[in-house]
């Protein structure tokens, strides 16, 4: 009967610390997706500020490399900063890159909005649900993604050579929609990837500033994905409408 009492108890205890754990994960989840969803709306912001000002889109457009380089550069230092620095630092790396990119694209909205403003708003609308597919998929699996999220890390480098050489040499058109169509399908694969490493460095033990430096860097993550698709989506929508 002691025994029986005794498992009793520890049952209701592991069930209380599961429920406990759930529930701080599902809170440190929801405070990501929060952080990246204010980022692209910070970014469709930024961006559609510059698109409508033609002052402002033959700036941006006459410094696209200096904004480029910044996005890059940033893209290489912010996770540094975000897992080591303050969460102020970790911000402010988040709010700037998220700015950037607004202004890197304002003058594409622009040029996609004279063809058709609806491609934009396809293009939103495909990228959300692919990557809220994909992000339910890697939250949801218990395959281990790792293998997966390396080869795909490795593509995305082959995929830049592949665009710069088509952008300042091929320049062909059916070869560019080739390789949206597969820009697409590597950062949904790691969309999902992405998402279930940021599950996983979820610590119960955390303190607050911690958990909140780990947010900004699962959302910044996310953010860069979830760009990127909506860009290739875009250029997929854009050649085919063509």
């Amino acid at each position: 009967m002691a025994f029986g009492q005794d498992r009793t108890k520890y049952m209701s205890r592991s069930q209380a610390q599961t429920a406990q754990l759930d529930e701080g994960l599902r809170s440190y989840m929801l405070r990501v997706y929060n952080y990246m969803s204010l980022g692209v709306a910070f970014t469709g912001a930024i961006a559609m500020i510059v698109a409508m000002n033609p002052a402002l889109v033959q700036a941006v457009a006459s410094m696209f490399w200096l904004f480029f380089i910044g996005v890059l550069g940033l893209g290489f230092m912010a996770p540094r900063i975000m897992t080591s620095k303050s969460v102020g630092a970790a911000q402010i790396c988040f709010w700037v890159y998220a700015g950037l990119w607004g202004a890197l694209l304002g003058p594409m909205m622009a040029a996609y909005a004279a063809i058709d403003p609806m491609l934009i708003a396809r293009a939103f609308f495909i990228t959300a649900g692919t990557f809220a597919g994909m992000s339910l998929l890697g939250y949801t699996t218990k395959k281990n993604l790792a293998p997966m999220g390396a080869f795909l890390a490795m593509a995305t480098i082959g995929l830049l050579i592949a665009l710069l050489v088509n952008a300042f040499f091929i320049q062909d058109g059916a070869f560019q929609l080739l390789l949206s169509v597969v820009v697409v399908l590597v950062f949904s694969g790691l969309t999902a990837y992405e998402t279930q490493m940021i599950k996983n460095m979820y610590y119960e033990t955390d303190g607050a500033d911690v958990a909140t430096r780990k947010s900004i860097f699962g959302a910044f993550m996310l953010y860069g994905s979830f760009i990127t698709l909506f860009i290739y989506i875009l250029s997929i929508l854009g050649i085919m409408r063509e």
